[in-house]
């Protein structure tokens, strides 16, 4: 793998709160992104600092002393198939996520597979996004070339809510459309599931790459996506784009999100293969 420096925003994982504010306050650059409205969606370009200047951060697990008590649970082969492998564990700095192409999940017609965390988890505590509530979720990601973008879906970020399994209200993607992969955030829950950026999936593969996301939860929320293509604050942003008046509600519950690699197994058999992903600097904040 290549660099695996890591975002200098993130260098220490238990920093004053103060300090983290400052950070998360830093404005994005904007070029080279591309953004997107769609059935009736307006565009918000408020700045993302603006959104994010009297955030608190709530979560910042270090996978060498949370491990995978950083997520209140893990969801890989739930039919019981194969004990013997492991899917979602600690390596080195960063969290991995192992899927392999014979693998099927509970869920479904024997059509999907799933290698997934779930939920935001601080001392003990989960994490709940609330109606309402502004949340700022930022990681760095690392997608190696045997990760395909298909024709079917393939998720390798979701929000739902837990007790009514609603959802996926929003999803980050990788599609394919003949030898074109995409790499794209979704506003799944609304007619169309429009995109809200999106990019070329190839140039992002083989190397750590940002991902920064900023939700307004709540019937009539917002979205907001930002990648750079690359970690640190010197890194190009390559896609950027905000939505409104999008479906993320609660539903008397909480909103959570989920990573990992949830695909149908019906997209062409050369794109579902044993592959994996990578997680680090996982940080949240609630403003």
């Amino acid at each position: 793998m290549t660099d695996r420096s890591a975002f200098p925003r993130y260098q220490r994982r238990r920093v004053l709160g103060s300090l983290a504010v400052a950070a998360m306050a830093a404005p994005i650059a904007l070029t080279g992104c591309a953004s997107a409205s769609a059935g009736g969606l307006t565009a918000d370009s408020q700045p993302l600092g603006a959104k994010a200047a009297a955030a608190q951060v709530l979560w910042s697990p270090n996978p060498a002393t949370d491990g995978l008590k950083a997520f209140e649970g893990i969801e890989a082969d739930r039919a019981g198939k194969h004990p013997g492998r492991k899917y979602v564990y600690v390596e080195g700095d960063h969290y991995r996520f192992d899927i392999y192409k014979d693998d099927l999940d509970s869920t479904g017609d024997n059509d999907r597979q799933r290698t997934e965390s779930k939920g935001m988890v601080s001392n003990g505590t989960a994490l709940k996004m609330k109606n309402g509530e502004t949340w700022t979720i930022s990681y760095e990601m690392y997608m190696p070339s045997t990760l395909h973008g298909t024709s079917k879906f393939t998720h390798i970020f979701q929000l739902k809510t837990p007790a009514t399994n609603g959802g996926p209200w929003i999803t980050l993607d990788l599609g394919r459309s003949g030898s074109t992969e995409t790499f794209h955030a979704r506003a799944y829950s609304m007619s169309g599931s429009p995109d809200i950026a999106s990019t070329s999936l190839s140039p992002l593969r083989d190397k750590w790459i940002t991902v920064e996301w900023t939700f307004t939860i709540g019937p009539k929320g917002k979205a907001r996506f930002v990648a750079r293509n690359g970690t640190g604050s010197s890194a190009p942003v390559v896609a950027d784009g905000s939505m409104s008046n999008v479906n993320i509600p609660d539903q008397g519950d909480y909103v959570r999100p989920k990573w990992g690699i949830y695909r149908s197994i019906k997209s062409a058999s050369s794109d579902i293969i044993d592959t994996h992903l990578l997680f680090r600097n996982y940080q949240a904040s609630r403003a």
